[in-house]
């Protein structure tokens, strides 16, 4: 039987148009494309909303999370939904979202080449009580880069914090482990190394030969 709806069908070509040129891999037959950096991830979702539609939402994905599904650990545009009411005016809506999400794909390159430049803009990010992961993924950056003291401190910002669901005991009791060894380059970046192969695996990625430094 047919696909009675062309909105996949429509998204789809879209996103091919603007991101296969740039390298990005589509995940399987979903909405998700990848962007792929071998320690992190741009992560592109042209969102299906309650109706026929798109919407689009682009980010980062820390692969030290070592977590067996994509996610946005850091967001860098949200859009939509635009609704599906003929082909002619959704073809013209998706070709769009895809330019958008090619833009946005090229920021977050142009922003994050090495790992110096993820820490320097996650440690400037403002501590924001209750969101450890955040304080987290900026401890491990600074302590990945050298930058020990601002690792310590935004670890012991973790600590601080109230365990009030088991992902926030698990974010600390991340954050005391990597504490302790934040002055230990080689240690932090064999953890690194470690979380990062073992997610790739978990998501199904090509495994690469590295070392984050």
């Amino acid at each position: 039987m047919a696909d009675r709806s062309p909105v996949s069908r429509i998204t789809t070509s879209a996103a091919r148009k603007s991101l296969k040129p740039l390298g990005l891999t589509q995940r399987g037959r979903s909405r998700v494309w990848i962007d792929d950096h071998e320690w992190w991830l741009g992560v592109v979702e042209f969102t299906a909303p309650r109706t026929a539609g798109s919407g689009l939402y682009v980010g980062a994905m820390w692969l030290w999370h070592d977590v067996d599904h994509l996610a946005f650990h850091m967001e860098a545009a949200r859009t939509g939904p635009e609704l599906f009411r003929a082909e002619a005016q959704f073809t013209s809506l998706a070709l769009e979202l895809g330019r958008r999400a090619a833009a946005e794909v090229t920021v977050l390159r142009e922003k994050f080449p090495v790992l110096a430049d993820v820490a320097r803009y996650l440690t400037a990010r403002p501590v924001r009580r209750g969101f450890l992961w955040e304080s987290l993924d900026a401890g491990i950056a600074a302590a990945l880069v050298g930058d020990t003291d601002t690792a310590r401190a935004l670890f012991e910002q973790v600590l601080r914090e109230d365990a009030l669901a088991p992902w926030m005991v698990e974010a600390k009791e991340k954050a005391r482990h990597l504490h302790a060894i934040s002055a230990d380059h080689d240690a932090m970046n064999a953890w690194a190394t470690r979380a990062v192969d073992s997610c790739r695996r978990k998501l199904g990625l090509d495994p690469v030969l590295f070392a984050i430094s």
